[in-house]
């Protein structure tokens, strides 16, 4: 049986996160299927976005998450780090099919209100052995604050 040679096996081990992450990337694409039309259909607050600004920002932002969990493995960080990581991919895959597919407003508020605790407590224990996938974890956090925000404003406002 072939091993694989040490050199290669941490850019390897990015795979299994790039899956993780696509794998809420496809969730949510597949539960916005009619996001345009339900977007353009709420009540919405002066600072909400244009609807075409939310798939590039997520794209960047998944593979910041990515690289991040990735970093952390590779760093020796532990296992409570990497369940709150899982942790923050399941509520986040949650939020759009709640919100768009559902219409469930106020559950999707709860469930992004949780991902806000998930990813600072994630990026809290990413630090202790990365810094820099702590850091690259502060973009996804700042743009899910904006949406929770977004989120209660949308929940007041409909």
């Amino acid at each position: 049986m072939t091993t694989i040679p040490g050199r290669l096996r941490a850019p390897l081990a990015f795979l299994p996160f790039l899956v993780a992450v696509a794998v809420v990337a496809v969730v949510g694409g597949l539960a916005a299927a009619g996001a345009r039309s339900v977007y353009s259909g709420l009540e919405l607050p002066s600072f909400a976005p244009p609807a075409w600004l939310f798939g590039p920002v997520w794209t960047v932002l998944y593979l910041a998450i990515a690289v991040s969990g990735w970093l952390y493995w590779k760093s020796g960080g532990d296992r409570r780090g990497l369940a709150w990581y899982a942790g923050q991919l399941v509520l986040n895959a949650a939020w759009t099919p709640l919100f768009f597919a559902a219409g469930a407003y106020g559950l999707a508020l709860v469930d992004i209100v949780l991902l806000d605790v998930a990813i600072i407590v994630t990026a809290l224990y990413f630090r202790r052995s990365s810094r820099v996938s702590a850091a690259l974890l502060v973009p996804y956090l700042a743009w899910t604050l904006y949406a929770t925000a977004l989120t209660a404003a949308i929940v007041v406002l409909n």
